[in-house]
């Protein structure tokens, strides 16, 4: 079924992809990891994806076939991310984001573990649930290891935010928070009883705002090499559909 930007009788004006066919306008959901930017700005600031807020007592992932959030875990113990949660699109903590991390650690085996970057927003604002997108402003990070993986994530600020909008690096944030957000991830997969010493989670370092930067350039690479064949074989599908 080919579709084509059209009017639909009736519209005034409104153009969405359209099939004559059918009674009512056919609209798709972008999907939030590749067909969404990063933004012009980045990396000082990025578009986030948000999958979990601070009120969460549920672990949401998004679902990278579908991109639509689904339920990962419930959370096994009472604590909950203290910030807003989620993804950095079009980045893969691939290749060479592993390579940097491998060299500010000494840890030779590190890979990366082929997800998008994830990044942890501070706002004094309340949401009420995940499946959003905003700006952010990168200002650190934590240099987490899970697995042998790196799996760094980006601690941020949202764009404005009256508390928050103007630390421009981790260095400005309070202690306390930092700590939080810490504990969270070194307790976040344990489950309740499990001793301590199983956990695989550590965090090898907290870093400032340009070797946050750092870290996204890189993992903007490893997007660009890791789904560049899939990109060709999306435009081919596309000219093969909608012509040249």
């Amino acid at each position: 079924m080919i579709m084509r930007l059209a009017a639909p009788p009736g519209s005034r004006g409104l153009r969405l992809p359209y099939d004559p066919a059918m009674s009512a306008p056919l609209v798709w959901k972008t999907h939030p990891w590749h067909g969404v930017a990063i933004g012009s700005a980045a990396p000082a600031v990025v578009t986030a994806y948000v999958e979990i807020v601070p009120s969460d007592a549920v672990k949401y992932e998004m679902d990278k076939t579908t991109g639509h959030l689904r339920v990962d875990r419930p959370q096994k113990f009472s604590s909950v991310c203290p910030t807003l949660y989620g993804f950095i699109p079009q980045t893969l903590s691939g290749e060479r984001a592993a390579e940097l991390s491998r060299r500010r650690t000494g840890r030779e085996g590190l890979s990366g573990d082929d997800d998008p970057l994830d990044i942890c927003v501070f706002s004094e604002k309340s949401f009420s649930h995940g499946d959003f997108l905003l700006e952010a402003r990168p200002i650190g990070g934590l240099r987490v290891i899970d697995q042998g993986q790196a799996d760094d994530k980006i601690v941020a600020v949202l764009a404005g935010d009256i508390t928050f909008g103007e630390i421009d690096d981790v260095a400005g944030l309070p202690r306390p928070l930092l700590d939080r957000l810490e504990h969270y991830f070194l307790t976040y997969k344990l489950s309740p009883g499990s001793p301590a010493d199983k956990q695989e989670i550590e965090i090898a370092q907290i870093f400032g705002r340009d070797e946050a930067h750092e870290v996204i350039r890189l993992s903007q690479a490893d997007y660009q090499a890791g789904f560049a064949e899939l990109r060709r074989d999306l435009l081919d599908a596309l000219r093969d559909t909608f012509g040249p």
